[in-house]
């Protein structure tokens, strides 16, 4: 593998991991308020919390790193990515910023609030959302450069595009359908019958909404970027079978009620294989047709240098959130509630 291969393929895995811990903690939010909404936040919201309270600072390590990285590997993509997403990158930090005010309250005098819990569950929905017009644009399409090389972004396609509003879907019910799966899990490690019933319930109506709209996705990609398509369903077909499975295996341990951390692991595989399988299908293309890994890497000591930054700090963050869970999330009595 050479070097520009191996460092995108080490900022994938960075946003594999933003995707699986951002979607938990987005998830829980909703449910979060949609327990309060259904007076049932006696059952859910406690769980939530202990889950949210020692995580929710080190969610955005993973994107942090995820643009920096592609920015300093592939400075291109600061040009062509920057117009198009002035307006969905503004959104989507007015939202972050949202959501982050949301702890200070809820730490401080606010729990009670519908108000703050109404915005902490809708921007749940609304980042990925709007984070999603990344790979959106990646597929080319919504972008035109003149001859001078000016870069003009074209909202109008974006916004009537079957393509953008099926990753959209996608990105929402992924969310709910990864963070439903886990919490079911960490109810069941804090024995919480109630909890795990009313989250397990959520966990089993997303996961075909979930399948429906990767579907979506496949279809509208055969219109709007049949090349991608083609390389997808004939070169990595095996990625999206296995992914399949794992959703398969993942769905039938929550419908028969157990093992449900081996159903979050399959869970975790199944995003794995889907996501890889789409980002190796992308290659060699970052934005089609401008920029490619192999023309718009920067020099090779600069390459180099990041490529061994990120893996430390691959090294360095893996470790740390298994020290955050085995300290907090799953202690004896921290997930029963006995420890704050």
């Amino acid at each position: 593998m050479n070097l520009e291969l191996l460092g995108i393929t080490v900022l994938w895995t960075f946003l594999y991991g933003y995707l699986i811990v951002s979607s938990i903690d987005f998830g829980a939010g909703f449910f979060a308020f949609y327990a309060r909404w259904k007076k049932k936040d006696h059952i859910m919201n406690d769980l939530i919390s202990r889950y949210l309270s020692p995580v929710w600072e080190v969610t955005n390590v993973f994107f942090v790193f995820f643009f920096v990285g592609i920015v300093g590997f592939f400075p291109a993509t600061a040009y062509y990515f920057g117009t198009a997403l002035l307006i969905p990158a503004s959104v989507a930090i007015i939202l972050l910023a949202i959501r982050g005010s949301f702890y200070a309250f809820n730490n401080y005098g606010s729990r009670e609030s519908m108000l703050y819990l109404f915005l902490y569950g809708a921007t749940g929905l609304l980042i990925p959302a709007s984070l999603s017009t990344v790979l959106t644009i990646s597929e080319g399409g919504f972008l035109a450069v003149s001859t001078d090389d000016k870069v003009t972004f074209l909202a109008k396609e974006l916004f009537t595009s079957p393509f953008s509003w099926s990753v959209v879907l996608l990105s929402i019910v992924s969310v709910l359908y990864i963070s439903a799966t886990f919490l079911t899990y960490y109810a069941d490690r804090a024995n919480d019958r109630q909890a795990r019933r009313t989250i397990r319930q959520f966990a089993l109506f997303w996961s075909m909404p979930t399948i429906v709209a990767s579907l979506l996705v496949f279809i509208s990609l055969q219109m709007h970027n049949p090349e991608h398509y083609n390389k997808a369903v004939t070169e990595y077909w095996w990625m999206f079978g296995l992914s399949l499975l794992c959703f398969g295996i993942a769905s039938w341990f929550i419908y028969t009620g157990k093992r449900y951390g081996t159903a979050f692991i399959m869970v975790m595989m199944q995003f794995f294989f889907a996501f890889f399988g789409y980002g190796a299908s992308h290659l060699p293309y970052i934005l089609y047709p401008y920029i490619t890994v192999h023309e718009s890497v920067t020099n090779e000591t600069m390459a180099l240098a990041l490529v061994i930054a990120f893996i430390l700090g691959l090294l360095l963050l893996i470790p740390s959130l298994i020290l955050l869970m085995r300290l907090f999330l799953f202690d004896a009595d921290y997930v029963k509630g006995k420890k704050k």
